[in-house]
């Protein structure tokens, strides 16, 4: 009896001293991770239960006409787009990393441009230049004298073909940035070790620095995939029928809302196998450097017909990727730009300002929250729900419209139903079709930049810091006021950076979440476009470019800067 006793005490005691754990910081991370993963449990919830939103379940409809066929096209589209980014992110980083050729040094953060432009404005702009009435198949039937489509043979952009070239061709660059960090980190000991034993450059490559680099090129390889499951523009203007456009068809156009959680909670299976393959390829392997001998990675001299052949093929994906569309751009803005300002432009661009703004605030503060509680009580615990509230980035934002509007719509029907048994009065839709959706639904989606980005930053800060500023009598906050804000105020200010950058360029779900007549620069270049008004929406779309320019940039340097024993660290 005393001895069962004693095990109730030591596990009242255990639970006890567990409570007593969680102090304000704790609970307040806690807190903000559930809240922010509601959004992604909704969707499986009503997937389960359509029943909850609707007594309409349209499921069987869905698999008996569309749904197979939205796994086909979106397998394929994201096959190829993989497949594509694999060779151009791969190969140029590979050559820009590890060889000496006429603009090497450009390349280097040049080739990382296209990813200022989104794939919808990409889309909008080739498909102006290479449809039949655009001036490039005008000119072909000039030179040779064709009067008619049936003369001659095209390529057809607005096709599921078209769709891979474009997303390609914006999207290779999250291959080579993490592909040419992970040739810069490699050892220079086993890149010669490799030229000892007698392989060729060519061997060294696909023998040794391939495989080395394999984990980084997976997970770009991934993050592509997982984009070009987000993207919605491109696919909608090409009428490409994936599961993002199909989403959108079966919420506003069938006005089916858990017909659209049940197609998202099939795209969100897409996410997990895209998660769960990227972990499983390395079949238990680590990979390691061997060697401690970090300095300037020699680099090739190229031969004259070779270098030529390295500096164009550095050079197409820049031409094609971003110095033709912001070409034409640039053109149609300096010719239509007092159409542009004459319209609501400036009403549109101050929308994107204040919702790229405002959640780039509340993703650094929430992510420097959830990663300083984190430093203070790294418990498993903690540490898990702050891993599940970063999962957004990886699902995308037609998934988390249905996942915020849910939610919301219930809380708003709760107190609405509410008023009216009690006071009689009707509150309406309080927070659905509101500003307060929108940014709710860019924190759940842009949350893990950063607070990736601050965990690693707060990483780099000796614990030594926090003891000695507890001795001098300060708290965890004063702590974080007075030592850690200023040692990380860069990579404050670089999350804010990419989350604005990001939210300047967010299409599907700001479609889907914004208010009646609320438009952002994204969703009126988008309109207009469809409209086949692209030349009075080319300054949107260069503003939407530019925004991204500067930290793509800055981000490249950064990235070629990183490596041990490099020229700037070494002559200082």
């Amino acid at each position: 009896m005393s001895q069962r006793v004693s095990v109730l005490g030591l596990e009242k005691t255990s639970v006890f001293a567990l409570f007593r754990r969680i102090d304000g910081w704790t609970f307040g991370a806690l807190l903000t991770s559930l809240l922010i993963a509601v959004p992604i449990l909704s969707v499986f919830v009503v997937a389960l239960a359509p029943g909850i939103t609707s007594s309409d379940d349209i499921w069987s409809h869905l698999v008996s006409t569309v749904l197979f066929h939205y796994i086909s096209t979106t397998l394929t589209l994201m096959l190829g787009v993989g497949a594509g980014t694999l060779i151009i992110g791969t190969g140029t980083a590979w050559l820009v990393t590890m060889h000496r050729f006429p603009g090497q040094s450009i390349f280097e953060w040049a080739l990382v441009l296209p990813l200022a432009v989104p794939a919808y404005v990409i889309a909008y702009v080739y498909t102006d230049l290479l449809e039949y009435a655009g001036p490039l198949q005008i000119a072909l039937r000039g030179i040779f004298g064709w009067s008619s489509y049936g003369d001659y043979w095209f390529p057809e952009i607005r096709s599921l073909g078209g769709a891979i070239a474009m997303l390609t061709l914006v999207l290779y660059p999250y291959v080579y940035l993490l592909a040419r960090a992970a040739f810069l980190e490699q050892s220079v000991s086993v890149l010669e070790a490799s030229r000892v034993l007698g392989k060729t450059p060519w061997q060294s490559f696909t023998k040794v620095a391939l495989p080395i680099a394999r984990p980084a090129v997976v997970a770009g390889v991934s993050l592509v995939m997982m984009e070009t499951l987000n993207d919605f523009g491109t696919v909608d203007y090409f009428a490409v029928a994936t599961f993002t456009a199909g989403i959108y068809d079966v919420w506003l156009n069938m006005n089916s809302i858990s017909g659209a959680a049940q197609l998202a909670s099939v795209m969100l299976m897409f996410v997990i196998a895209l998660i769960a393959l990227e972990r499983l390829s390395r079949h238990g392997r680590k990979f390691h450097h061997t060697g401690s001998k970090h300095a300037t990675l020699p680099t090739v001299p190229l031969s004259h017909s070779k270098a030529l052949l390295a500096s164009l093929i550095c050079l197409l994906p820049i031409i094609l990727g971003f110095a033709i569309p912001a070409g034409i751009l640039i053109d149609y803005s300096l010719a239509f730009y007092q159409v542009t300002l004459d319209s609501d432009y400036l009403l549109y661009t101050t929308n994107s300002l204040l919702l790229a703004s405002t959640s780039a605030v509340l993703a650094v503060m929430i992510g420097l929250f959830l990663a300083y509680s984190i430093r203070l009580h790294g418990s498993p615990l903690l540490i898990g729900a702050a891993r599940v509230a970063s999962i957004g980035y990886a699902v995308p934002g037609a998934v988390l419209a249905i996942g915020v509007i849910l939610p919301l719509s219930y809380f708003d029907n709760a107190v609405d139903s509410y008023m009216l048994e009690t006071f009689g009065y009707s509150t309406g839709l309080i927070l659905s079709g509101t500003i307060f959706a929108v940014i709710i639904g860019y924190l759940v989606r842009f949350l893990a930049l950063s607070f990736g980005t601050l965990e690693a930053s707060l990483g780099k800060v000796t614990i030594n810091m926090d003891g000695a500023s507890r001795t001098l009598g300060h708290g965890p906050a004063s702590t974080l006021k007075r030592v850690h804000l200023p040692l990380i105020r860069t990579s404050i200010l670089t999350a804010g950076i990419l989350v604005f950058v990001d939210v300047m360029k967010e299409l599907p779900m700001t479609m889907l979440l914004r208010p009646f007549n609320f438009e952002t620069l994204a969703t009126y270049v988008h309109q207009y476009a469809s409209d086949e008004l692209l030349e009075e929406s080319a300054l949107g779309a260069l503003t939407i470019v530019g925004a991204g320019i500067l930290p793509v940039i800055i981000l490249s340097v950064a990235i070629s800067r990183s490596r041990p024993g490099h020229r700037s660290s070494e002559s200082s």
